[in-house]
C-alpha cells in the first residue's frame, strides 16, 4: 500500500467548483490586489480567530515581521522564540533588526517551556513569540503572565495552527498580535504564498497594513520605510472559498490523531502530549524515536511517506552562526531534531490507509 506524507487531492476534488468558482469570480473582475476579496476574507478570517482586525500579508514570515516592526521593534532590541520551531519564525525577527534569544521547549509538546522563559529576559527583551507548533497550542497562560510582569509584547506565531484552542479560546487572539501562514500545506491553504496578520487594535492593524503596503497609508504617501507584502485578490478568493470548511477538516484531522494515538502502540515511539485544556489541530502528527532514520527508512521502503521536522536545529543553521551558540547548548532542541519524524496527516487520507501506517510501526523491531 502507498500513503503519501500529504496529498491536496482529496480536498481539490471536493472543493472543486469553490475554488473553480474563486478563480473565474476574480479573473472576471480583473482585480488583483486590494480589492473585495482581501477585503471579504480578512473580515471572515477576523472573525473566525475572534479578533477585531485581520491584515493580509503575502506569506507568513512577513506576517511576523510586520508585526513586530508595528510594535517598534528594531535593532539593539531581543525577541524571545523557542529554540524548537522553523526557521521563519527567528528571520521574522532577525529581519527587524533585533536578535532572537532562543529557549528551550518542553520535550513532550514540542512548544516553548514557559518555565524557561523569564531566564532569557533581559533589559533588552521587548517581546515573546510563542509558535503554536505543529498545530499544538502554547501554555499561553503562564506567557501572558509572564508577558505582563514584565511589561513585554506577545506576537504569536499561529503558522501551523488555524482553529486551534487553548482554554476555549482561538489561539492568535491571547497576544497584541499574531501571523498566519496560508502557505499550500498549512490547515487553511491558499494556491501559493500568503499569510495575514491578526490583532484587536485598530493602531496595530493600520501601522501593519501601511508596513506591507510601501510604508503607505495613501497612495503616494508614505509614512514609513516599509515593505511589499501583500494579500492578492486570488489567494483571498481561494482562502474564503476553503475558510467555511476549515472546522469540518480540522475535526477530521482530529480523528486521524486520535487514531494514531490509540493505535501505536511500542516502546521505541514516544507520541505527542497534549496539554490540559488545548485542542490541537494536528497540522503534523510528530512523534519521537531514538532510531528514527532506521524507522524512517522502514517506513518508506514500506510505500508510507514520512518527514522530518526540524533536523537541523536553528542555533546550529549556518546563518545564524553569528549568535556563536556552540552544539550541546540547546540540548533539548538538538534531541528533537534527531528523533523526531512527521507521520502521514492529511484532510482525505483513509482509515485503511491510517491503519497501515500503525501496523507498521508496532512491527518496528517488535
Amino acid at each position: 500500500m502507498k500513503v503519501p506524507f500529504v496529498s491536496f487531492l482529496p480536498m481539490e476534488h471536493e472543493l472543486d467548483k469553490e475554488l473553480r468558482g474563486a478563480f473565474n469570480r476574480v479573473y472576471e473582475r480583473s482585480w488583483y490586489i486590494e480589492g473585495r476579496e482581501d477585503d471579504s476574507f480578512e473580515k471572515a478570517f477576523a472573525d473566525y480567530c475572534n479578533v477585531n482586525y485581520c491584515v493580509g500579508t503575502g506569506n507568513g514570515l512577513d506576517a511576523l515581521m510586520l508585526a513586530l516592526k508595528a510594535l517598534d521593534i528594531h535593532e539593539g532590541d531581543e525577541v524571545i522564540v523557542p529554540s524548537n520551531t522553523f526557521i521563519a519564525t527567528a528571520l521574522a525577527v532577525t529581519y527587524t533588526g533585533a536578535t532572537p534569544v532562543f529557549v528551550e521547549p518542553d520535550i513532550r509538546t514540542f512548544n516553548i517551556d514557559p518555565l524557561k522563559i523569564e531566564g532569557k529576559i533581559t533589559e533588552k527583551t521587548k517581546a515573546i513569540m510563542p509558535v503554536h507548533l505543529y498545530g499544538q497550542p502554547c501554555d499561553m497562560d503562564p506567557i501572558m503572565e509572564i508577558a505582563r510582569k514584565n511589561h513585554l509584547y506577545v506576537v504569536e506565531d499561529c503558522a501551523q495552527a488555524h482553529g486551534a484552542t487553548y482554554k476555549g479560546k482561538r489561539i492568535g487572539s491571547f497576544g497584541d498580535a499574531a501571523g498566519f501562514s496560508f502557505y499550500p500545506g498549512k490547515n487553511l491553504g491558499a494556491l501559493g504564498d500568503a499569510g495575514a496578520s491578526i490583532t484587536n487594535s485598530k493602531e496595530l492593524a493600520d501601522k501593519i497594513r501601511a508596513l506591507g503596503n510601501y510604508g503607505s497609508d495613501y497612495k503616494y504617501h508614505h509614512i514609513y520605510q516599509g515593505n511589499n507584502s501583500r494579500l492578492d485578490e486570488m489567494q483571498a478568493a481561494f482562502l474564503a472559498a476553503k475558510l467555511p470548511h476549515l472546522d469540518m477538516m480540522n475535526n477530521e484531522r482530529r480523528r486521524i490523531a486520535q487514531m494514531y494515538l490509540e493505535g501505536i502502540h511500542n516502546k521505541n515511539v514516544v507520541l505527542p502530549y497534549v496539554i490540559p485544556e488545548a485542542d490541537p489541530v494536528w497540522h503534523i502528527f510528530a512523534i519521537r524515536c531514538k532510531r528514527r532514520d532506521e524507522l524512517e527508512k522502514y517506513l518508506n521502503d514500506n510505500g508510507v511517506g514520512t518527514n522530518k521536522h526540524y533536523p537541523i536545529p536553528m542555533h546550529l543553521q549556518k546563518c545564524y552562526e553569528d549568535l556563536g551558540i556552540q552544539k550541546g547548548e540547546l540540548p533539548i532542541a538538538e534531541e528533537i531534531s534527531a528523533t523526531e519524524l512527521s507521520l502521514p496527516m492529511f484532510y482525505g487520507i483513509s482509515d485503511e490507509q491510517v491503519n497501515y501506517v500503525i501496523e507498521l510501526i508496532n512491527k518496528f523491531d517488535a
